[in-house]
């Protein structure tokens, strides 16, 4: 059965421990009705603050608050011993009005032959003439006159603020710390690269976007470890290995931002026991909790997007 908490009635069944449900509604809500040490391993991909269309009404302060909200609530949630990983992306390109314009001299690619020194000496002969009006007796366009007067190129454009790096990690470390969690372990999730944040011919020394941040949480207590968890293939391939390379979800069509299953799967097979709990507060098209069902754990699943539940629901009842 999957339901929507929406009354005292169903929040009470919650806390009395039903399992394998996906539910509808704020993660920070929900989880104050999960049973106190329910969860082995809680393993989620959060809004990134990158302009996906689930989230373009948060403010960057209003996306901190949810992150940081949702991992306080896992200090009760996870049990002793127990995991919290969280998978997450930089801000490549994070808006700052306060940065200076990015500036670029363009060595070896101009595109129009004409000079600084010729801009200069027909600016010379009409001080009073615009950049506008010196292209027109140049014949080249008004920016070019712009770039060799000012001997930059500005970067993202003449109205956009200038963007920079904004490093996740860091934050979520600092919530998680905050909450009791302590930082176990890193991997590193090398996916195909995405060429539209860094073009090769474009103004710019910036690496293209290729790799996301798999956090390891744990919340004080006795692990159980069970190196059986894991075939001797598993454990050299990837089980001890600090980057795994697996490739991006080709096709988003059931959600805009879904994570490939064999992230999922290997973190799952390491972090928790069978028959443990796994939990996912942003379940989106339901990743983890049908990949969790395949290897015979008990799943969890909260969402805020009625349609996304809905797929999330299928996807995992079909699942085996």
């Amino acid at each position: 059965m999957n339901q929507k908490l929406n009354t005292h009635d169903e929040n009470k069944i919650m806390q009395n421990g039903q399992l394998d449900q996906i539910y509808i509604g704020d993660s920070r809500e929900i989880l104050q009705c999960f049973g106190r040490h329910s969860v082995d391993l809680s393993v989620w991909s959060p809004p990134y603050f990158v302009g996906k269309s689930y989230e373009q009404d948060l403010s960057f302060e209003d996306w901190q608050s949810m992150l940081s909200s949702v991992i306080e609530q896992h200090s009760r949630v996870i049990r002793p011993g127990g995991f919290l990983a969280i998978n997450i992306a930089d801000i490549l390109c994070f808006e700052d009005p306060s940065m200076p314009r990015f500036q670029a001299e363009n060595v070896c690619g101009k595109t129009n032959s004409v000079t600084r020194r010729q801009v200069m000496a027909m600016q010379a002969e009409y001080p009073t003439a615009n950049r506008i009006e010196l292209a027109q007796k140049l014949g080249c366009s008004e920016q070019t006159v712009q770039r060799r007067i000012d001997g930059n190129n500005v970067r993202g454009g003449k109205t956009k603020p200038s963007t920079k790096i904004v490093l996740t990690g860091c934050m979520v470390a600092e919530w998680a710390s905050a909450a009791g969690f302590y930082l176990y372990d890193q991997r590193i999730w090398h996916k195909d690269p995405c060429w539209l944040n860094s073009r090769w011919h474009s103004n710019s020394y910036r690496a293209i976007d290729e790799f996301e941040h798999l956090y390891i949480f744990w919340q004080p207590g006795t692990v159980q470890y069970d190196r059986n968890r894991l075939s001797r293939d598993e454990w050299s391939e990837w089980g001890s290995r600090g980057v795994w390379s697996i490739p991006s979800v080709r096709r988003n069509d059931r959600h805009e931002a879904e994570f490939p299953e064999e992230l999922v799967r290997r973190v799952i097979k390491l972090f928790s026991p069978v028959d443990g709990v796994v939990l996912d507060p942003f379940v989106g098209s339901g990743t983890t909790t049908a990949v969790a069902k395949s290897l015979r754990r008990h799943w969890l699943g909260i969402d805020a997007n009625e349609e996304y539940v809905h797929v999330a629901r299928n996807r995992t009842n079909l699942a085996s």
